[in-house]
């Protein structure tokens, strides 16, 4: 007999249902439908900018234990460092003062070339300044978010520089962030040329580290280490002359033709806290010319169409004469037929003028 202690279970009526297995299947094959349908149709960009930007104040408050603590140790920094970080900021303002004065006689020389030679002047680059407010967690995915959008008129494909080189680029843009992938990141590549001889070639980010790769050079190109990579500005993203990167390493490889040049950026990648968004030129440069083409085009039509009108005139004009001198020429055949008519009776011999005088009548 059943002890009234111990526990009662329910009969086991309703305990059929689908195994663990089987649900982890089919949990992983909705998983990957979802997957396969936003690769290729984005249908949910929208729900991800949307959960985006739900997050975004749960990320601040999970970051504003760390920003009051980094505020905190910024406010107990000591005299003697201060000195000493003014003392260095003295001197790098004193080399770059001599740097500067030496940029203002090139650039004065510069535009006297250039005034010479009939060339056009390059405007100056519009940007703006933006904060990064995260990083990613991956060590093989080399991106960063700032707090700038598409309500500050950010789009995708603009250069990020800092006060040093380049970046990377804008590649994702939300409503207040966008997300921008380092020049490291082994999914982006950058237009690039030596500054010692002007020899253009490409660099991909190597993605593990946080280097740059120029693949496919041959074992006997010219380049040293030490070289400055400069853009090249070919790709209409990046403006020429933006420093990239260094040379640091050129290995030759035996068991192929070309050489593996590794180059390290010169932009601070993961210690900069601001950067600067530059604006893309060429769809200002772009429509001005396509409104110039379409104004000078309306003009040789216009011209085109008034002298095409004083030829119609002309030819019209001569018609007109052709059409009267033939009727002056008509006439007078008409005329000249009249008088020969008219005069003919003056030519009768004097017998029929007799003859007539006679039967006249009296």
């Amino acid at each position: 007999m059943a002890s009234p202690l111990e526990p009662h279970h329910p009969p086991a009526f309703f305990a059929s249902g689908p195994s663990p297995f089987a649900k982890l299947i089919i949990f992983a094959a909705f998983s990957i439908a979802i997957m396969a349908v936003d690769a290729r149709m984005e249908y949910l960009s929208q729900i991800r900018a949307a959960y985006i930007a739900f997050i975004r104040p749960l990320q601040a408050i999970a970051s504003a234990p760390s920003m009051l603590y980094q505020n905190i140790a910024d406010q107990l920094v000591t005299r003697e460092n201060l000195m000493r970080e003014v003392d260095l900021l003295r001197q790098e303002a004193l080399r770059d003062s001599m740097k500067l004065q030496r940029y203002q006689s090139l650039e004065i020389e510069n535009v006297h070339l250039r005034q010479l030679l009939s060339a056009a002047q390059t405007g100056t680059l519009s940007s703006k300044l933006a904060e990064i407010v995260d990083m990613g967690r991956d060590p093989f995915v080399h991106k960063v978010t700032v707090n700038l959008g598409s309500v500050h008129q950010i789009v995708p494909g603009q250069a990020v520089i800092d006060d040093k080189g380049v970046v990377g680029q804008v590649t994702n843009v939300y409503a207040s962030s966008s997300e921008i992938t380092l020049i490291t990141d082994k999914s982006l590549s950058i237009p690039i040329q030596i500054e010692r001889n002007g020899l253009r070639a490409v660099a991909f980010g190597h993605g593990r580290d946080y280097t740059l790769d120029l693949p496919y050079l041959p074992s006997n190109v010219d380049i040293l280490k030490g070289d400055v990579l400069i853009t090249s500005g070919i790709d209409g993203i990046y403006p020429e002359g933006l420093v990239v990167a260094k040379i640091t390493s050129i290995t030759q490889q035996h068991d192929s033709p070309f050489a593996r040049i590794v180059a390290l950026p010169v932009a601070g990648v993961m210690n900069h806290k601001q950067v600067l968004l530059l604006n893309i030129p060429q769809v200002v440069e772009m429509d001005t010319k396509i409104n110039h083409e379409i104004a000078k085009i309306n003009t040789d039509a216009r011209q085109h169409k008034s002298e095409k009108s004083a030829q119609q005139k002309l030819e019209k004009s001569a018609i007109n004469n052709e059409a009267i001198v033939s009727g002056m020429h008509d006439h007078a055949k008409t005329a000249k037929a009249t008088t020969k008519v008219v005069a003919k009776p003056a030519n009768v011999s004097q017998p029929q003028a007799n003859q007539r005088a006679t039967h006249a009548p009296r």
